[in-house]
């Protein structure tokens, strides 16, 4: 009996043994490709790791420099906070830090209502955002992660949080707000001292930054991305007792495993006359690196629809490339250097 427990035990993954989340996903910060994953399309309450969205949102649709007047909105805000007050002005800059740093939900009310004028229009914004990046089993009651009185709140799967992730870190302000340990407010009343409640921020030294979750039904969730020698990694546990553990374990399994891989070069021409408006790389093992094929479609039928290049590991498409015509790139540099020339002809007069 004990033998065959033994072989058992071999059977199963060990890393299901090890990571501790009821459901977790490591990602691929270049491709996109799960590398390691377990339940990551179970639908999960996420809790404060909905204050990514919240983010990104703000950064795109605002000027941070705008001074924000606290309402009476915020008197509404409970759980965590940054402590502002009603009638206190501050840049939507600084709230957006205290949304991320010390997860503040008066911070997320704010701004709410600064970009959206209302909590349903920012939520809506939300979810349009999510559509919108192929978060198919997510959905967004609020900006800050909590649960109503009947216990629903914001809801998403490991898999749709490292898409959101992945496409927040293609911005360079949000990703210094996640990698800031300590920030300093100042609004027309106070100043604020705030420490980054990340703590695997100032343990491991390779993490970019990221966002941590908690709420009685929610439990802990968390959301990260690393890097070492180019190589990004985004992991996100739901409900993980253990996370700030599991992620250093899986982002260094990542590290130990995988290369970097450029797999499509921009500056190659395709049959003497196409080329790739973008580089393609991937994370891929030693043994992955000899399985690789790339395809290449092409239509003729102009500019923006001249073709992809595809990109398989196996028979598994890891992404894709759209192909340009030259003839076309040279025809729209020209036309920007007519119009160059005709305004400085225009203005001479």
């Amino acid at each position: 009996m004990k033998y065959l427990l033994f072989f058992i035990f071999l059977l199963i993954p060990f890393n299901v043994l090890a990571i501790s989340a009821e459901s977790y996903v490591v990602m691929d910060g270049d491709s996109g490709r799960i590398l390691e994953e377990y339940n990551s399309d179970k639908e999960k309450l996420i809790a404060s790791t909905s204050k990514i969205m919240t983010c990104i949102i703000a950064i795109e649709n605002k000027d941070l420099n705008t001074v924000v007047k606290v309402g009476s909105e915020v008197l509404k805000a409970y759980g965590s906070a940054i402590y502002i007050n009603m009638g206190e002005e501050i840049t939507l800059r600084d709230l957006l830090y205290g949304l991320m740093l010390r997860s503040g939900n008066d911070a997320a009310i704010e701004i709410a209502y600064a970009v959206g004028g209302n909590i349903d229009n920012f939520v809506k914004m939300m979810n349009d955002k999510a559509y919108e990046l192929k978060m198919s089993n997510t959905n967004f009651l609020n900006p800050h992660g909590l649960e109503d009185d009947e216990g629903n709140g914001n809801t998403s799967t490991a898999y749709d949080m490292a898409l959101l992730m992945r496409y927040a870190l293609s911005n360079d302000v949000f990703k210094e707000i996640i990698k800031t340990k300590n920030y300093t407010a100042k609004t027309n009343g106070k100043t604020y001292v705030w420490k980054n409640k990340n703590k695997l921020l100032f343990s491991y030294e390779k993490l970019i930054g990221g966002k941590t979750g908690f709420t009685k039904k929610a439990r802990r969730t968390l959301v990260t991305a690393a890097v070492d020698n180019d190589r990004t990694s985004i992991v996100v546990t739901l409900n993980d007792g253990n996370d700030f553990d599991d992620h250093q374990t899986l982002h260094e399994s990542v590290f130990k495993n995988y290369e970097r891989v450029k797999l499509l070069d921009k500056s190659q021409k395709i049959e003497d006359k196409y080329y790739l408006r973008d580089d393609f790389y991937a994370l891929l093992t030693l043994d992955e690196q000899s399985k690789i094929k790339i395809s290449y479609e092409i239509n003729n039928q102009g500019m923006d629809d001249v073709g992809v290049a595809n990109v398989y590991l196996k028979d598994k498409l890891l992404g894709s490339v759209k192909i340009y015509s030259e003839k076309e790139e040279i025809k729209e540099e020209h036309k920007d250097n007519f119009l160059v020339r005709f305004f400085r002809w225009l203005f001479r007069w």
